[in-house]
């Protein structure tokens, strides 16, 4: 079977992978029609922003998050764009030559997912910033390594932990700290997940708390 190339990933040609006739591979066939890569991410972002307030609004301090509270969350951001919204993939998705879990395993690892990470540390209520760095960190490594959706795994992933981080009372979280340097040590933190070593997302969860505070700071 043959393979498109969008973006970051490899996927196979199925039609959740297929891309938006004349836009020559770039962005994938959306609702909207969108061609030009740079529209499609306003309107991503957009849509994010959107979704992000309606969420909000949706889970309190008391709750605890399943695998179709991950759907929702896809559906409620993308849902206006792709008709896959909310849906798990049914393509194989690789990061160079970083493989994430194959499609046909997705459904039962979320599972796995709901009822090991997500009941473990949701609600997150932690008294100290290490453990809800902690908690943010295996959460945040064990969805990314599952990587459940065609598109907008890292964005659903940081939308997960912002929300934990608002049940232990801080505020949104800035991840506007993590690129160059930061940013490939994200990705070698990820890859350090797949043997269960959480300490080096532990330390970029707590960079990213500490960032968070000094924002707000009166």
């Amino acid at each position: 079977m043959g393979k498109v190339r969008t973006g970051k990933y490899n996927a196979e040609q199925t039609p959740e992978g297929q891309s938006e006739p004349g836009s020559r591979g770039r962005v994938l066939k959306n609702l909207l029609g969108i061609k030009h890569k740079r529209e499609m991410n306003q309107v991503e972002a957009r849509e994010l922003r959107r979704a992000v307030d309606e969420l909000i609004q949706s889970f309190d301090q008391r709750h605890r998050f399943t695998e179709r509270d991950i759907r929702r969350m896809h559906a409620t951001w993308l849902g206006r764009v792709y008709a896959w919204a909310g849906k798990y993939r049914n393509v194989n998705l690789a990061k160079g030559d970083f493989p994430f879990a194959a499609a046909r395993e997705v459904p039962r690892l979320m599972l796995d997912f709901e009822r090991g990470p997500l009941r473990q540390f949701t609600p997150c209520r932690f008294p100290s910033h290490d453990e809800v760095a902690m908690a943010l960190a295996v959460v945040h490594t064990e969805f990314i390594l599952v990587h459940p959706f065609r598109e907008g795994n890292g964005r659903i992933g940081r939308l997960l932990a912002v929300l934990m981080a608002l049940q232990a009372g801080l505020p949104p979280l800035d991840f506007g700290g993590i690129r160059g340097r930061k940013r490939l040590a994200y990705f070698a933190a990820v890859r350090a997940g797949m043997d269960r070593n959480y300490k080096p997302m532990e330390k970029a969860f707590s960079d990213v708390i500490r960032r968070t505070l000094k924002r707000h700071v009166p």
